[in-house]
């Protein structure tokens, strides 16, 4: 990274506590934000005696305004993006023996004292990406800000099956052996993201807290958010961690990895790959559930997509993308579409489809379509029922032979 690091003009850092004990840091990214920079920074010093502040190339001579205050510096020659000063601070706060930054915008949106609510989550979940939840019925938050949350929100949910109420919010905890052990690529405001969905991917919890924030009135507003390049890099961003969302390779543990190498997840081998499963953290309600998606949407005709919909359903709702394929392997050709066929034949002629020839299946293939249609819709959620009720049964019996032979 093409950035200078300056010592501080006087650092108040802990240098030594307890393992267990998080060691915190003020982490206070901006670029030409001179007006509000000093105002947030004595309020930061005012609840926590370890602030830093990353200069991101500014041109305003922001870094002035500090004169005298007991803050750690660093300063980018030139300007690199929000994101890539957020990780400058978090190599710096290393080097200072930090476990922790918290990171709060510039531009007086976010009031310092809020810190005092994360510090509790923090210390019970040292692991965890804690997020502030921005208040937005009592602000006067601008349309597009209450768009762009929402938007990031929902594709949080999307790629990670993470519900966040704030998923855009910049007022963060960060446990820095969870970055340092994250790819990144971002280096602007679609870091924020990155790593949101990362994290989750990796294992990380992530956790919300209330906070305040303010708004001042448009002529005052400091922003550096660039419509139309920010836009098209999270656009960009969130149609690469889609793809890789829905690719049924795992991902990557950093956190609580207790998944076995070498042991394949196969609809042919279904009391190993229910009892691999069991010991990943994952139960019997949830495998169950993911068995019944899968096999609801295998029974459908989506042909040519029942899979991107079947991982995009099952991201969205948060289950086993990889039980979900697999037991929609059940569904496949001829079996469960000839059952579909039939049942939907018989609903409108009110008999069985007995011949099998070029005429019913070659020349009406659009009618044994739309019959297919009508009887998975009928078939579909009996099937589900079925192999769910069925994969529910059998991991529980599994989970209690286990926990006899434990004990």
């Amino acid at each position: 990274m093409n950035s200078s690091t300056q010592d501080s003009l006087t650092t108040n850092v802990p240098q030594s506590s307890p393992v267990d004990t998080p060691k915190v840091i003020i982490v206070i990214p901006f670029y030409n934000h001179s007006h509000t920079l000093r105002d947030v920074v004595i309020k930061a010093l005012a609840v926590h005696d370890a602030v830093m502040v990353v200069d991101d190339g500014s041109t305003d001579r922001g870094m002035d305004k500090l004169e005298g205050l007991s803050v750690h510096i660093i300063r980018h020659a030139e300007n690199l993006g929000k994101g890539a000063a957020i990780l400058s601070a978090i190599k710096e706060a290393r080097t200072l023996g930090m476990t922790h930054v918290v990171t709060i915008d510039a531009d007086g949106q976010h009031d310092p004292d809020d810190f005092r609510r994360f510090i509790p989550i923090i210390k019970e979940n040292l692991d965890a990406i804690v997020v502030g939840k921005r208040d937005f019925i009592k602000a006067d938050v601008p349309f597009g800000s209450r768009i762009g949350r929402g938007i990031s929100n929902f594709w949080l949910r999307v790629e990670t099956g993470t519900i966040l109420g704030d998923a855009q919010s910049g007022f963060r905890a960060y446990p820095l052996s969870v970055i340092e052990n994250l790819h990144l690529r971002e280096k602007r405001y679609a870091l924020e993201i990155e790593v949101l969905v990362k994290a989750a991917w990796a294992g990380v919890e992530l956790l919300e807290v209330d906070i305040s924030t303010y708004y001042p009135p448009p002529d005052e507003r400091i922003s550096h958010f660039r419509l139309f390049w920010d836009n098209l890099r999270l656009s960009l961003l969130n149609a690469r961690l889609t793809m890789r969302s829905v690719a049924p390779v795992p991902h990557r543990k950093i956190v609580n990895n207790r998944h076995r190498h070498g042991e394949k997840i196969t609809v042919l081998h279904p009391l190993r790959s229910l009892k691999k499963l069991l010991t990943e953290n994952t139960s019997p309600e949830q495998l169950a559930a993911a068995s019944a998606l899968g096999v609801f949407l295998g029974t459908l005709p989506l042909i040519a997509c029942h899979s991107i919909v079947i991982l995009f359903a099952a991201a969205f709702f948060r289950l086993n993308k990889v039980v979900a394929l697999s037991a929609s392997q059940i569904c496949m050709p001829p079996l469960v579409p000839a059952l579909c066929i039939e049942t939907g034949y018989f609903v409108r002629h009110g008999e069985f489809l007995t011949e099998i020839s070029m005429t019913t299946l070659g020349y009406q293939a659009l009618e044994r379509l739309y019959e297919w249609v009508i009887g998975s819709l009928l078939l579909a959620p009996i099937i589900a029922v079925l192999v769910g009720g069925t994969v529910y049964v059998i991991c529980v019996y599994i989970s209690i032979k286990k926990r006899k032979i434990r004990y």
